[in-house]
């Protein structure tokens, strides 16, 4: 990771002319570059291509620590279906629901897709408790979102008596979710970076469930010891993380993000 000082000027939202460059190749889902966030130096998940086989991940991987695999599947139809332009059209009248990104998630907002997207979908504010924080994740109707989900193609490996649920995002550059486990799943980025903190489940992470993953990156990360840094890697397009069952994990969208999760329960 860059030092301390250098990443908190990355992270402040400033004030700044509406000219200045923003990220492209991003499907219009746009991050003023002064505003997206590091990632860090050195990714700790391992990362296996394609020719991981199902027998492989169930024997390294499935109950025992997370992985990244790169190229498992083809996602550029789906991905082609989640720009910005292409989902307001699509589904702008649609209502979500808004989830706080707190440890728990006690509150729930329903609002306009459309709403969210041109009004609610900015950069985390410092300030900003995670309690305090609104933003689009899970809780997706199923019935309204199915056109697109129908689209996306989750990893193969399946872990024996489980099935999948999508739970589909969209996030600011900043925002994130604070520590949290439940059982397992993957997740991908379809535009964007999301960075992952991850700890096994008998190494409770050092965090205030209200308090945003930001401010946690800012405020304790660097005063970790190595022996109680967390398992961290950023994810990109094309990449899928695979967390077990019960790992603490915390995540940090670096850019605007779009991202779909696949939960096995």
């Amino acid at each position: 990771m860059g030092s301390w000082w250098q990443f908190l000027l990355l992270s402040i939202p400033l004030s700044l002319p509406g000219d200045l460059d923003y990220l492209e190749g991003n499907g219009g889902w746009l991050t003023n570059k002064y505003l997206a966030l590091m990632e860090e130096d050195h990714c700790t998940v391992e990362r296996r291509d394609a020719s991981l086989t199902y027998s492989q991940f169930i024997d390294q991987y499935a109950f025992s620590r997370p992985v990244v695999i790169q190229g498992l599947t083809d996602n550029s139809e789906f991905q082609a279906l989640c720009t910005r332009n292409k989902l307001l059209a699509e589904f702008g009248d649609r209502v979500v629901r808004l989830s706080t990104a707190n440890t728990y998630s006690y509150q729930k907002v329903d609002v306009p897709f459309q709403e969210y997207v041109e009004h609610l979908l900015k950069p985390q504010d410092l300030a900003s408790l995670g309690s305090d924080t609104l933003y689009f994740f899970g809780d997706n109707n199923f019935t309204e979102w199915g056109s697109l989900f129908q689209k996306y193609m989750p990893p193969p490996f399946q872990i024996p008596g489980t099935s999948g649920a999508y739970s589909f995002g969209i996030a600011g550059s900043g925002s994130g979710v604070p520590f949290h486990w439940h059982g397992p799943g993957y997740s991908e980025v379809i535009f964007g970076r999301k960075r992952w903190f991850l700890y096994p489940p008998e190494k409770t992470p050092e965090f205030h469930p209200n308090k945003t993953t930001l401010s946690w990156l800012l405020d304790t990360y660097p005063f970790l010891p190595p022996e109680d840094r967390p398992v961290e890697c950023t994810i990109h397009p094309g990449e899928v993380l695979y967390f077990p069952d019960r790992w603490w994990h915390a995540t940090l969208n670096l850019d605007t993000s779009v991202f779909i999760s696949t939960f096995l329960g």
